[in-house]
């Protein structure tokens, strides 16, 4: 059996190394846009599609691609979705025109879908109560070590490699992780059946869809744009529809299931192994998971945090380049004092809520509670977000470099107990839907999260600016970007100019950062108030009650009526 732990936990490594990958394709790729716009004959049109067309998709497939996990086998969609996500790098890193490198990450958007639900999924099937805490803390890990690594790893490529080769270097690791996840990940599905909710599907893609786009068109356009305030609000609208429409089905669900009329039936599943719902259609979102306050506050303190956490990656690398004069290598390098922050308060937090032992080898209460940490930490992540606002254009490295490291630790010790709430609502029976729904909610948020504090940065940027004299296509050039404000300011060799411009961009800066405080301290608060003491797993009952196995088929041991090869 030791073996077989082992072999769980190489398997989590392999998959959270595709998700690095994932979260490095999210970051490189803005250092490579103007080489891009350079090499392909791209305008300002094609390069935010390119952008964009992977945000699109990520969004649209995330729900649809927890649910395939679900019914046709983590492990088969998981590999499908990692040799899709190859192959479209690959053809990225060739592409040689703007259509096929926007089809290209659009394809990537797909694998990218499947693989960030799965790669939280596989969680609840592996890994007991006991062990989700690492297990979540790895998984996170991996997705925030790629955002500081991304400019580092970019920028060193770009200036070695021709601009394909930030895509191109997904392709080994991608590899690595496939090998792996073949012969060391086992395969788990749902036991249930049922017809897929089509009109769900459709309903998600596109609200998720036409949501995600109105945001990053409004944060592009302003938001007094009618086609993004109209997508928007369609967006919304189609989301409301699909809300309307899961209630109705999971109404009609639980009505043909019986609910345990004769207190043998659980889960649509009779006594006798039956399945009272086998040619119904099962709701696509599991609505009652929000009953859950675990679930609920969880996943909403996780979204938060994205928000948050994702304006902070737009603005500080901006802020080391245009205004410290670092190049995007050196930029990276600035934001790994955050990792360091975060690995303690991850390493901190997780042994503080891991059940203790006695001496007689029975576990105790952990030394503290969720809710604690997730305050504690979101308490911290306010206070450093308060001090980062402080920054000005001449503060030093080592400012920076203090307040991201106690950003860090805040983070380490809130996101792994908020999520590790949510997930443990769900059964290893729905644990892809409902991991999905969590990845979809997060996506959402850094979308938005990414749109408003851009405004706000924009908005306080160009308020703050002194263009007097300058010709109004200049200054309007000026206003646009602090990156074509340091541009212009060197073309008309203007020092006042230049100074303008950095000042203006920190005072625009240290408003977001404000923002970024303030949700942050909501959080703590909404932590501290609603959620769980403790986290409450999903009823795990013994698979052997009256289910009988496929032939040939082994049950999984960890999470209901679920099966495994």
């Amino acid at each position: 059996m030791a073996e077989n732990g082992a072999r769980k936990w190489w398997a989590l490594v392999a998959i959270a190394a595709s998700v690095l990958v994932v979260g490095l394709d999210l970051t490189v790729l803005n250092l490579a846009l103007p080489t891009i716009a350079i090499d392909l004959h791209a305008s300002t049109s094609d390069l935010q599609w390119i952008s964009d067309s992977y945000s699109l998709v990520l969004a649209a497939v995330m729900l649809p691609a927890g649910l395939l996990g679900d019914r046709l086998g983590r492990k088969k969609v998981l590999i499908a979705a990692l040799v899709l996500f190859g192959a479209s790098s690959a053809a990225c890193a060739y592409a040689t025109g703007t259509a096929e490198l926007i089809a290209g990450r659009a394809v990537l958007g797909i694998g990218a879908a499947a693989i960030f639900p799965l790669s939280l999924s596989v969680i609840p099937v592996l890994f007991a109560p006991e062990e989700r805490q690492k297990a979540i803390a790895l998984m996170a890990s991996a997705t925030f070590i790629s955002f500081p690594i991304g400019p580092v790893v970019g920028g060193y490529l770009l200036d070695h490699f021709w601009w394909g080769s930030v895509f191109l270097i997904n392709v080994p690791v991608v590899a690595l992780a496939l090998i792996a996840v073949t012969f060391l990940l086992p395969e788990s599905r749902s036991a249930l059946r049922p017809r897929v909710d089509v009109l769900g599907v459709i309903l998600s893609s596109a609200g998720l869809a036409g949501l995600t786009y109105g945001f990053i068109k409004a944060g592009q356009d302003g938001w007094t744009d009618a086609a993004a305030l109209g997508t928007i609000a369609a967006g919304v609208a189609v989301l409301a529809a699909l809300v309307g429409w899961e209630r109705w089905l999971t109404r009609r669900w639980l009505a043909v299931g019986g609910l345990a009329r004769d207190g043998l039936a659980r889960d649509g599943l009779a006594a006798d192994g039956d399945d009272l719902r086998g040619g119904r259609v099962r709701p696509l979102i599991e609505l009652r998971l929000f009953r859950i306050a675990g679930f609920t506050w969880g996943t909403t303190l996780a979204t938060l945090v994205s928000f948050a956490m994702f304006g902070i990656f737009f603005v500080m690398p901006q802020y080391f380049q245009e205004v410290r004069g670092a190049d995007a290598m050196g930029s990276g390098l600035r934001l790994l004092p955050m990792i360091g922050g975060m690995v303690i308060g991850m390493i901190g937090g997780t042994r503080l809520a891991s059940p203790r032992k006695d001496a007689d080898g029975a576990a105790s209460a952990p030394r503290a509670s969720a809710k604690l940490l997730v305050t504690v930490g979101f308490a911290v992540m306010a206070g450093a977000l308060a001090v980062g606002a402080g920054t000005s254009a001449s503060s030093g490295t080592g400012f920076a470099a203090t307040w991201f490291a106690v950003f860090g630790l805040g983070l380490g010790l809130a996101m792994p107990q908020a999520m590790n709430a949510a997930i443990g609502a769900l059964s290893a029976e729905r644990s892809g839907a409902g991991s999905a729904l969590i990845s979809a909610l997060r996506q959402v948020g850094a979308t938005i999260g990414v749109a408003i504090l851009g405004t706000v940065l924009s908005s306080v940027y160009s308020s703050h600016l002194t263009v007097t004299g300058l010709p109004a296509a200049t200054a309007d050039a000026v206003k646009s970007s602090v990156a074509a404000g340091v541009g212009v300011a060197h073309q008309v060799n203007s020092a006042a100019l230049l100074d303008s411009v950095r000042h203006a961009f920190v005072s625009g800066m240290d408003t977001m950062l404000w923002i970024c405080a303030g949700i942050a301290l909501v959080s703590a608060i909404l932590g501290a108030i609603f959620l769980p003491r403790r986290t409450q797993w999903a009823a795990e009952p013994a698979v052997a009650a009256g289910v009988p196995a496929e032939p040939g088929v082994a049950e999984v041991p960890v999470g209901p009526v679920e099966r495994r090869a």
